[in-house]
């Protein structure tokens, strides 16, 4: 029987090494890329006459909607290839995350594949954050109660 220590070594021996400065540059200038499309998006949105907080709000629905439609036709993955990190971060990350598992289930139908599929990923995300804020909210409640 291989002890943990040889086992260990083993396997530093047989793994490749990861070009670790390499995969940060790239997800730092791919995830930099996309916030600054994102911004760009927001500027755009602002010179059109359309009000910042409406700005803001469109720059992230244009942000969901590019990444769903980059998943779908199978770009995304191809740039989280190379980004790691930089593409999963971003609000495009999430809606690749749910729209990856949705097109996976197509062949499902829409109802039993798609649609069940569509809130495996963000269904928890949603419930965790609604729950965390009411927490939050609670203990911010008690802590004024008593700040008086």
């Amino acid at each position: 029987m291989m002890k943990k220590e040889e086992y260990s070594k083993l396997v530093k021996q047989k793994s490749p090494n990861s070009p670790v400065v390499t995969n940060c540059l790239k997800a730092f200038l791919i995830g930099g890329f996309i916030c600054l499309l994102g911004q760009i998006l927001t500027n755009l949105y602002i010179y059109l006459n359309i009000p910042e907080k409406d700005a803001k709000t469109l720059c992230s629905v244009s942000l969901v909607f590019l990444g769903v439609f980059l998943t779908v036709v199978g770009v995304y993955d191809n740039i989280a290839k190379h980004a790691g990190a930089g593409t999963l971060l971003p609000i495009t990350g999430f809606a690749n995350s749910i729209a990856s598992a949705a097109v996976e289930f197509r062949s499902e139908g829409f109802i039993l594949g798609v649609g069940a599929k569509l809130f495996s990923i963000a269904g928890p995300v949603i419930a965790y954050g609604t729950f965390a804020s009411v927490i939050y909210g609670f203990v911010y409640w008690i802590y004024t109660l008593f700040a008086k």
